[in-house]
């Protein structure tokens, strides 16, 4: 009886030292993976379609933090 209840009293108040990192790990991977699958989609398009939108607004948001005044497009 001692046993089982210091086993769950332990339990309860030690939590695992890195789990939370190989979470984020995990996710990253998976953000990675969805933008390798865009990219890969991306490039049977004949006229740039998702990839040349997705860079100029990525050029367009860089530029704004910079402050140079161009228009959006």
């Amino acid at each position: 009886m001692g046993y089982r209840l210091m086993g769950r009293a332990h339990a309860l108040l030690v939590r695992p030292d890195g789990q939370g990192t190989v979470e984020y790990v995990a996710l990253m991977l998976l953000v990675a993976g969805l933008l390798a699958g865009v990219i890969t989609a991306a490039k049977g398009m004949h006229d740039g379609g998702i990839a040349s939108t997705v860079a100029s607004k990525v050029k367009s948001a860089i530029e704004g933090v910079g402050g140079h005044d161009t228009p959006a497009n």
